[in-house]
């Protein structure tokens, strides 16, 4: 019987997560200018025509991306779970933080969405299996706890609780089971098919509300608005799922996942350059402790490792 060397299993385990934390740090990159552009897109369009107008043209990307790939049909056990992930990534949080972000600014989108990287660790123990250890758990509580504190020493927290902040939790609970069951299911789908057929799969529901969206408010607006919805469509609704499922497919959902501490430093600051929001010499500290906290991440060891086959 032929005993695999752990000298030959250890470099190949490093390999698979420091490519899943590169491609995750690339869909968090993708997906940190989607509040900002979602907030310049409902300026001026409907926010249902931005929600799922956005999901309907992602939608002919990806049939086009599976008609030239010749991708294989999802069979039965893998349409159910495409649902979950169309229910939260193609539906859900399009929806809800579009209209939150009618009334809300980006900034303080981005401090209900310091909680994503946590409910994502969770549902992959729930819907993945994973089982990361309590220094796992302490780093991402340290890192929670740091953007916490920047986004309210820079401002960002004000006002009170209001109908979009229920909008905003809605969006990330259902944002973190969608990541979650996305990234299971690119272990076997591979990461832009796992997308490209739930944006399919959304598109009886996706192209009707558009449609009568479109027909009870026809959409009027300028060249930056458009621009903001054309990255919304390209780059948050289909680009940015391929590196981001291909990284929790291959660096571990609990783990790559907490990448996205990151992403309300980053949100801050496209705020800034893109809506002129303020952002004060406080952003570095955090951004430093955040750092610090997903590198202590990615030193955690959980209790076993994804398959990274098919993760691309």
């Amino acid at each position: 019987m032929k005993v695999e060397s752990s000298a030959t299993v250890a470099p190949t385990v490093t390999a698979d997560r420091a490519v899943g934390l590169t491609l995750g740090a690339l869909g968090v990159l993708a997906f940190s200018m989607s509040l900002p552009a979602t907030r310049v897109a409902v300026q001026q369009l409907d926010p249902w025509f931005v929600a799922f107008g956005r999901a309907v043209g992602a939608a002919l990307l990806a049939w086009a991306y599976l008609r030239l790939t010749g991708a294989p049909r999802p069979t039965r056990g893998q349409w159910r779970r495409l649902s979950v992930v169309a229910l939260g990534v193609v539906v859900g949080f399009p929806l809800f933080t579009s209209l939150a972000l009618t009334t809300q600014t980006s900034a303080h989108g981005a401090v209900v969405i310091a909680v994503l990287p946590a409910l994502t660790a969770v549902f992959a123990v729930l819907r993945a299996g994973e089982r990361p250890p309590p220094l796992f758990w302490a780093a991402s509580a340290g890192g929670l706890l740091a953007v916490l504190a920047f986004l309210a020493t820079t401002g960002a927290v004000r006002g009170t609780f209001a109908l979009a902040d229920l909008f905003l939790l809605a969006a990330v609970v259902l944002c973190g089971l969608g990541y979650a069951e996305g990234g299971a299911l690119a272990r076997e789908l591979g990461g832009a098919r796992t997308i490209c057929w739930a944006l399919l799969l959304a598109l009886p529901v996706t192209l009707p509300v558009t449609l009568a969206a479109a027909a009870a408010h026809p959409p009027h607006a300028g060249a930056g608005t458009w621009t903001a919805f054309g990255y919304l469509t390209v780059v948050s609704m289909f680009l940015g799922f391929f590196a981001w499922y291909a990284g929790l497919a291959r660096g571990g959902i609990a783990r790559v996942g907490q990448i996205q501490l990151a992403q309300p430093v980053l949100t801050m600051l496209w705020s800034a350059l893109l809506l002129g929001e303020t952002v004060t010499p406080a952003s570095i500290g955090a951004a430093l402790v955040v750092l610090g906290c997903v590198v202590l991440i990615q030193r955690t060891r959980g209790t076993g490792r994804p398959d990274p086959a098919r993760a691309l």
